[in-house]
C-alpha cells in the first residue's frame, strides 16, 4: 500500500511540474501573449521524437526548475516541432515549415529569442535578439548564455 501510494505521489508531482510552463504551438496565440505580457518569443525548433540533443536539452534544461523559474519571468515560449513519428494537425506543420524557413533552421534543436515588430503587408517581421542550441553544462550554462541574448532587447 505505501508503494502505491508513494507511486501516486511521484506521478502527481511529476504531472504538476509538467504543466508549470505553458509552451504555445500556434505563433499567432503566442505572438499576442508576447504583445500583452512585454516578453519576447523564445522559438525551440525540435525533432521531439527523435533528435538526441532536443531530447537531451529537454532533460538537462527546459524541465528543470531553474528554467521554469526563469522562463516565467522572462520569455513566452513557443516549441516548433517537427516530429517523425507523432502526429500533428496539417495547419501546424504548415506553420512550421513557414518559420523554419523565415529562421533559416538547418539542425535541431535551435532556439531563436525574437520580438515581433508590427505586420507588414500582412507579413510578420521579426527582430533576432539571439540564437542558440544545446550548451553543455546545465541550466546555469544555458541561461547566462539566453540571458545574454536578452541583454539585447531594446
Amino acid at each position: 500500500m505505501k508503494k502505491i501510494i508513494l507511486a501516486l505521489l511521484i506521478v502527481f508531482t511529476i504531472s504538476s511540474q509538467a504543466q508549470d510552463l505553458k509552451w504555445h504551438t500556434n505563433i499567432k496565440e503566442a505572438i499576442a501573449v508576447s504583445n500583452k505580457e512585454k516578453k519576447p518569443l523564445m522559438l525551440f525548433f525540435t525533432g521531439s521524437d527523435w533528435c538526441g540533443w532536443c531530447i537531451r536539452l529537454q532533460k538537462e534544461v527546459l524541465l528543470t526548475p531553474e528554467f521554469k523559474s526563469w522562463a516565467k519571468s522572462n520569455v513566452v515560449l513557443v516549441e516548433l516541432d517537427y516530429p517523425r513519428r507523432t502526429p500533428q494537425l496539417p495547419e501546424i506543420q504548415q506553420q512550421n515549415a513557414e518559420l523554419q524557413q523565415v529562421f533559416g533552421i538547418q539542425g535541431y534543436p535551435t532556439i531563436y529569442f525574437t520580438d515581433v515588430v508590427k505586420e507588414k503587408d500582412g507579413k510578420l517581421n521579426f527582430k533576432a535578439l539571439g540564437r542558440t542550441g544545446y550548451v553543455a553544462g546545465g541550466p546555469k550554462a544555458w541561461l547566462a548564455e539566453a540571458n545574454g541574448f536578452l541583454k539585447n532587447k531594446i
